[in-house]
């Protein structure tokens, strides 16, 4: 067996974990639960399962408590970098709750997630918003997380292609 597919599988478990994340990370925001009460519920019904009728790929569960508590964890720190980056006179607190947990745990995994390159997470994020909403929506979630980025990972736009 070769690596690409493993990789795949790897990538597609990672990818399903931040569409759950943003879901997770929503449903927190609307409906005031609480980071134990959203992981466990996720965890139990949500993540590689069947919901209303729609079949959900499996997560990487790590990955999504790692993201979903992270970003709970480090908005404080959070908010404010998403704020500076958004168009002036539109702060966090207006956007829509749904592209704010896009651009919380974006840029969550921008501050915290070394480990991934950036422009993998800007990806990943815009394809997480495009399962929601508009072409424009999706066009600021990238150019909002494109900022945080450069600004956060200078050293990754700074090399000079090979």
């Amino acid at each position: 067996m070769s690596a690409a597919p493993r990789e795949d599988r790897k990538a597609n478990r990672r990818g399903a974990a931040r569409l759950a994340a943003v879901q997770a990370l929503y449903q927190m925001d609307i409906a005031a639960k609480g980071l134990n009460e959203i992981l466990a519920e996720f965890e139990k019904h949500w993540l590689g399962g069947e919901v209303e009728g729609s079949q959900y790929l499996p997560a990487e569960a790590a990955f999504f408590r790692d993201i979903v508590g992270g970003t709970v964890r480090e908005q404080r720190k959070l908010d404010p970098l998403v704020d500076t980056a958004l168009a002036e006179g539109w702060p966090l607190k207006r956007i829509e709750a749904l592209l704010r947990a896009v651009l919380r745990a974006g840029a969550y995994e921008l501050d915290q997630r070394r480990d991934i390159p950036a422009r993998v997470i800007v990806s990943e994020y815009v394809d997480v918003a495009h399962a929601f909403v508009d072409r424009d929506e999706t066009g600021m979630v990238n150019a909002v997380l494109d900022a945080l980025a450069r600004k956060l990972r200078t050293d990754e736009f700074d090399r000079a292609p090979r």
